[in-house]
């Protein structure tokens, strides 16, 4: 389920602004759950990229070489906008059968 959901959480947190590769996964590693790796986020970055969800520009660093910053694209902020729907849609679905809607609670 985390892996389905991790490409949208990625999209979310390139909503307001531009970010770099290992700034989301710091990002991520603050959230209990969805610790992941570079190892991860660049592959999935790189397919969101090539999927037209992001895009990148490059940017000098004064710590070190130039780093690669993501920002969403028009579809990306699309492909985020139905996903938030079908998640909300979703979430509440489940939340039925193990929250509230469980007879036996």
């Amino acid at each position: 389920m985390r892996r389905g959901a991790l490409p949208y959480c990625v999209l979310a947190l390139l909503r307001d602004e531009q970010r770099y590769g290992v700034e989301i996964v710091r990002l991520l590693g603050e959230v209990d759950g969805m610790v992941t790796s570079e190892g991860t986020i660049y592959p999935l970055l790189s397919r969101l990229r090539r999927q037209g969800l992001v895009e990148t520009t490059w940017r000098e660093s004064t710590a070190g070489p130039p780093r690669r910053y993501y920002q969403l694209t028009a579809a990306g902020h699309q492909a985020l906008d139905a996903f938030a729907g079908e998640w909300e849609r979703f979430s509440g679905a489940v939340e039925h059968f193990i929250g509230e809607g469980d007879p036996k609670r």
